[in-house]
């Protein structure tokens, strides 16, 4: 029986083209990039700016695919489409959500697509990638911090520790961390507490970052964010902390959409990545 080679091997010997030649092919100038080495980039704001007032092209939406046993899903089917328009003359891209490190080293896998349907670099693209993750993780265990911090220095929003919504995260398959119990250690260590960790792709602040228009539309979105309530039972939102900024701020580079290139070299957008694959 003949022998097929791997995701991973097909990915290794895939012959990539720079990725400034990758953005000439959506008429993006060297200017309108940030590098992450020769196959990687940010697209800048200024940019994204720049062409707001474009004509909007085509879309076609993929989603409710169950994958087949092979692993034939939604990011296969987007590849191969988008591969298929530009065989035959269209200027397409793709644009999907980043992986998660918790599928990765779980049973799922990675989640750059498969066989020859992949957009590359795979192995960075399932792993850190350009960090959005990262500044996401981030954002949300500041509010985190700053929910606990307001609790222990006189708590003037009658915030009831046991009504807390607001989890932390980490972008790990860890059953250990789901609930537990924060400020063990004494009066200096803040008030205890039931807690426990999400995994980072089910943060509320992953889902505003995929929804926003820009960092002004972001850092109002996280602003009506509700973290708890009060004693009273009344909901306290993020604004009421004035932590939005300073989460925003954490996401500024994340918010920048990412280019990469599918085997056959066509453009690939990565942007965020929520459960419920919005991106």
């Amino acid at each position: 029986m003949k022998k097929y080679p791997s995701d991973l091997e097909i990915a290794q010997a895939a012959k990539k083209e720079p990725i400034f030649d990758i953005a000439n092919k959506l008429d993006i100038d060297g200017e309108g990039l940030i590098p992450f080495g020769n196959d990687k980039a940010k697209i800048t704001y200024d940019y994204i700016d720049k062409i707001k007032s474009n004509e909007n092209g085509n879309l076609i939406l993929v989603t409710a695919i169950s994958p087949t046993p092979a692993g034939e899903g939604k990011t296969t089917t987007s590849v191969g489409l988008v591969d298929g328009l530009c065989h035959i003359g269209k200027k397409a891209m793709i644009c999907l959500r980043e992986p998660s490190l918790g599928p990765c080293f779980g049973m799922k896998g990675g989640a750059a697509g498969g066989g020859y349907a992949q957009v590359i670099p795979m192995t960075d693209i399932n792993l850190h990638f350009t960090g959005d993750f990262h500044a996401i993780g981030a954002a949300h265990n500041l509010l985190s911090a700053v929910v606990d911090n307001h609790i222990h220095w006189e708590n003037q929003l009658d915030i009831d520790p046991r009504r807390i919504t607001w989890k932390r995260v980490v972008d790990m398959n860890d059953r250990a961390l789901r609930d537990i119990t924060t400020g063990l250690g004494g009066p200096g260590n803040g008030i205890p507490r039931q807690g426990g960790f999400d995994i980072t792709v089910a943060s509320e602040i992953m889902a505003v970052f995929c929804l926003a228009d820009d960092l002004d539309d972001l850092q109002k979105r996280i602003g009506n964010i509700v973290i708890g309530y009060t004693r009273k039972k009344e909901p306290v939102k993020v604004s009421q902390l004035n932590a939005q900024g300073a989460m925003t701020a954490l996401l500024r580079d994340a918010f920048q959409p990412n280019l990469v290139q599918t085997l056959e070299n066509n453009p690939a957008l990565m942007h965020g990545g929520p459960f419920a694959n919005i991106a």
